[in-house]
């Protein structure tokens, strides 16, 4: 049993963890004709809670309680990985990584998230507003036009060859590489 949990505290190598993901996606099909992705439970979410006169809430969410019971259990898998199988060894982050990041005025790589950037303090002024708030409202309205998120485009379009899912994807990639190295720094010099 030691074994096996000094085997799941530690970074998967990309050609373990990479293939299982990738295998979620025939599983699902097999399963049940089921779809990857996990925006699509905060619909689910909302058509179960918000019973409203909106015709994209109208539907049998009850169908897709699966995809609820997937994310319930990222949510906890999450909290049971970070509570009770931390890495012991220490975050490691590239130095052009650090240097980039200083350039941008952060400087606490302490732990996982800089606590520059995510802290109560961050979180509670324009800044956090317009990085959190702003940027969340961006995140779900791009993922409502692209007609899903990155992990159901990316991972699941991608593997059954739809075309919209390449065309999604690269559009996520592009957007990102976009923020990243153009749009970033000027946001973070105006706060």
């Amino acid at each position: 049993m030691e074994q096996f949990i000094e085997l799941i505290r530690k970074p998967w190598p990309w050609y373990v963890a990479g293939p299982l993901i990738g295998l979620t996606v025939p599983t699902l099909l097999l399963i049940g004709n089921k779809s990857f992705g996990i925006s699509s439970s905060l619909r689910h979410i909302c058509a179960a809670c918000m019973p409203a006169n909106i015709s994209f809430f109208k539907y049998d969410w009850k169908k897709e309680i699966w995809n609820l019971v997937f994310v319930l259990g990222v949510f906890f898998g999450g909290m049971i990985a970070m509570n009770f199988l931390e890495n012991p060894d220490s975050f490691q982050l590239s130095e052009a990584t650090i240097t980039d990041l200083k350039a941008l005025g952060i400087q606490d790589f302490s732990g996982l998230m800089p606590a520059d950037l995510f802290s109560t303090h961050v979180l509670f002024s324009l800044k956090g507003l317009v990085l959190f708030v702003v940027g969340g409202f961006l995140v779900g309205f791009g993922t409502r036009y692209a007609g899903g998120c990155t992990s159901g485009h990316a991972i699941m379009g991608l593997s059954n060859l739809q075309v919209p899912s390449l065309i999604a994807t690269c559009c996520f990639m592009v957007g990102g590489f976009v923020m990243t190295h153009l749009l970033m720094p000027v946001i973070f010099k105006l706060f």
